[in-house]
């Protein structure tokens, strides 16, 4: 696994200029359709089977274009996940998503540290690390700006974009360090989540989306690389969706 790893950082670049510009007009589209939603109560989440998640059911759905993006040496993400806590309010919900020092615990095991870089109104800067396993295991730092904002006290959302993430080498050791652009592996440049909370039924119906940059997949290492980048996007968003209704429930 060692010279696999070294094999695949031999040849890893961080996304291009035109992949950065191409992954932040996607976000530009996805941010434009979410704040229009969020004009209104009646368009606030995109429409779902009610019924099916006051049962406790999960619809978790893929919503990268089938011909996505041209992003030269990247690939590109985008997952929406939506759930129903009966009994919870928007509060709630505030209350928990704002509580960082908690994160380690609700999140666990995938977040490893969190803390609150600055904080000002409605607006946190946040940093977390974090560690994903398939096949391989990969620790991050990462570090995010976070927004949050209300149509009224029963619709909220929150827009969190990562403004920095490190792969980090023999994390918890003395030799721990955070990998330069010319060694880190790409398995994630990018995330951007965004979450829209609405309060009716007895309970929230709860909305997230995450989108992702990640490096494609080179010739000879797929079989390590490409069940990481291809599985970890969307089993992420459904473990950070149920871990959240798990800690709302408590």
């Amino acid at each position: 696994m060692v010279m696999v790893a070294a094999g695949a950082r031999a040849v890893v670049a961080q996304p291009g200029p035109a992949a950065v510009s191409t992954f932040n007009s996607y976000i530009s589209q996805v941010e434009a359709r979410l704040q229009q939603q969020h004009r209104s109560p009646r368009d606030f989440i995109a429409p779902q089977d009610g019924a099916r998640l006051r049962r406790g059911d999960q619809i978790i759905e893929q919503l990268t274009p089938a011909h996505g993006p041209d992003l030269p040496g990247g690939m590109l993400h985008h997952w929406r996940g939506t759930a129903f806590a009966p009994g919870v309010t928007a509060a709630d919900f505030e209350r928990l998503m704002t509580d960082y020092a908690a994160y380690p615990n609700i999140y666990a095991p995938q977040v490893l540290q969190a803390r609150i870089l600055s904080h000002r109104d409605h607006r946190f800067s946040v940093m977390m690390r974090i560690v994903q396993k398939h096949v391989v295991t990969v620790v991050l730092d990462t570090a995010y700006d976070i927004a949050f904002g209300q149509l009224d006290v029963q619709h909220g959302y929150s827009i969190s974009r990562s403004t920095r993430v490190s792969e980090i080498e023999s994390p918890g050791t003395r030799n721990e360090r955070a990998l330069g652009p010319d060694q880190d592996h790409g398995f994630l440049w990018r995330l951007n989540t965004y979450w829209s909370y609405e309060e009716r039924d007895g309970g929230l119906y709860m909305q997230v989306e995450s989108v992702s940059l990640t490096r494609s997949i080179p010739a000879g290492l797929g079989w390590v690389i490409k069940p990481f980048v291809e599985s970890v996007p969307r089993e992420s968003l459904e473990f950070t969706l149920q871990s959240t209704i798990n800690a709302l429930r408590k």
